[in-house]
C-alpha cells in the first residue's frame, strides 16, 4: 500500500507467523487463473510479534517456495498487520486527491504517534461525511520506516524486490470481493484468524467501515494446551489440528474454551461496530484463517453471534487447471489462503 510503480505482473507473498504462504494469478480481463500456489512451514519464534527475528530462515523459505514452484517473477506484493500498521477512519475537509497528495503529511500528524519523517503513509478517500457535506471521510495507512526496510531486506536477500505493501485486512476483502456476490447494501465483517492476529475489517461495498486487529489467534490454543495438559508445542500443536479424531475429553475442553475467548473478541469488536454505526447493522460473517479450521470455533461463533457465518472461500470464481491443481487440496487450505489470494490480485500501480 506504500510502495507504487508502473502496473506489472506480481506475486503474492504473506508472511505469516507460523508460514509463508505464496499465489502467482492470470489477469483475464478482471478474472484469474491459478498459476501457482505453495506454503511451507516457518521456524517457531523467526516472526514474533509481527517483527522478523530470524530473517535468514524467513529468506529461506521464501527461496525454497519460489524454486519450488518455478517461479520467474522478481515483483513481490506483501502485507502487513496487527503493531506493524495504524489504520485510522478521519474526517478531513472535503478536496481533490492531488490537493490531499500535499496536505496529507501534516493532516496526519495528530493521529500518527511516531515522528512523521519515520513513517511510511498512504490514503484513500472513502465517501463525503454523511454529518457534514464539505467534509469527507479518509482512510488512513501506516507503518514504522523500519518495518518495511526489513521486509524490503528480506525480499531483496531472496532475490526479489517488494513492490507493493498492503494490509492483511484489504488482502482478505481483495480475496473476497473476487470470490464471493453481495449486495452494495450488505454491512460484512470479514474475519482471518491466523496464528498470532485476528483481522477484523467491516465493509459496505468495497469501502472499510471499521477494521481492528488483534493479537490473537491459533497459539492461543497450542499455548492453553501445554499448559493445561502438559504436552510439548509439537504435541500441542498436533492435538489441536487432530481434534475432531480425539476421544480426549481434556484436550477438548481446552479447545471449547479457548473458542469463547476468541469468540468472545469477535463479538466484542462487532457489538463496538454496531453500537457506534450511524449505518444499517452488520448482517453476516466471513471468517477465514488457519484457525478458523479448530474444531467447533465456527459453530460456536455462529452460535454466539447470532448472525450468518460463512467460509471465505478465496478460491471460489478463480479458475485453475485440475491438471496442475487437485482440487481437493486446494479446498483443504482455502481458509488460509486468503491473504496471499488477495494479494496476488493486486497489480504494481494500482490504489
Amino acid at each position: 500500500m506504500f510502495l507504487f510503480k508502473k502496473k506489472k505482473e506480481v506475486v503474492g507473498i504473506d508472511i505469516g507467523s507460523s508460514s509463508v504462504k505464496i499465489v502467482q494469478l492470470k489477469d483475464n480481463n478482471g478474472s484469474f487463473q491459478l498459476l501457482n500456489a505453495g506454503i511451507l512451514p516457518l521456524p517457531p519464534e523467526a516472526i514474533v510479534d509481527n517483527t522478523l527475528m530470524d530473517s535468514a530462515a524467513v529468506v529461506g523459505v521464501i527461496k525454497n517456495l519460489v524454486s519450488s514452484l518455478g517461479i520467474k517473477i522478481k515483483d513481490v506484493v506483501c502485507s502487513i498487520s496487527g503493531n506493524s500498521v495504524i489504520i485510522r477512519k478521519i474526517v478531513l475537509p472535503t478536496m481533490p486527491q492531488e490537493e490531499l497528495e500535499d496536505q496529507i503529511s501534516w493532516e496526519a500528524e495528530q493521529y500518527i504517534p511516531f515522528d512523521i519523517n519515520d513513517v511510511n503513509m498512504d490514503f484513500q478517500i472513502l465517501s463525503p461525511d454523511s454529518n457534514d457535506p464539505s467534509k469527507m471521510n479518509v482512510l488512513l495507512v501506516a507503518s514504522k520506516k523500519d518495518i518495511i526496510n526489513d521486509y524490503v531486506s528480506v525480499f531483496s536477500e531472496a532475490g526479489m524486490h517488494l513492490s507493493v505493501v498492503d494490509v492483511d485486512s484489504f488482502a482478505v476483502q481483495n480475496a473476497f470481493e473476487a470470490n464471493h456476490d453481495f449486495s452494495s447494501e450488505d454491512i460484512l465483517a470479514l474475519v482471518n484468524i491466523g496464528a498470532s492476529i485476528m483481522n477484523i475489517n467491516v465493509v459496505k461495498d468495497g469501502i472499510t467501515l471499521f477494521t481492528r486487529d488483534v493479537q490473537m489467534g491459533g497459539n492461543l490454543y497450542t499455548e492453553e494446551i501445554q499448559k493445561q495438559i502438559g504436552l510439548s508445542r509439537e504435541e500441542a500443536e498436533t492435538g489441536k489440528l487432530l481434534a475432531h479424531e480425539s476421544a480426549n475429553n481434556q484436550l477438548i475442553n481446552v479447545i471449547l474454551k479457548v473458542n469463547e475467548t476468541i469468540t468472545q473478541e469477535i463479538r466484542r469488536s462487532l457489538d463496538f461496530y454496531n453500537s457506534t454505526a450511524t449505518d444499517t447493522r452488520i448482517s453476516g460473517v466471513y471468517i477465514c484463517g488457519g484457525c478458523s479450521k479448530v474444531y467447533k470455533l465456527i459453530d460456536t461463533i455462529s452460535e454466539k453471534i447470532g448472525l450468518p457465518i460463512e467460509k471465505l472461500n478465496p478460491f471460489a470464481k478463480i479458475a485453475y487447471n485440475t491438471k496442475d491443481f487437485d482440487p481437493e487440496y486446494l479446498q483443504e487450505i482455502a481458509q488460509i489462503m486468503a491473504v496471499p489470494i488477495g494479494l496476488a490480485i493486486r497489480r504494481v500501480g494500482d490504489k
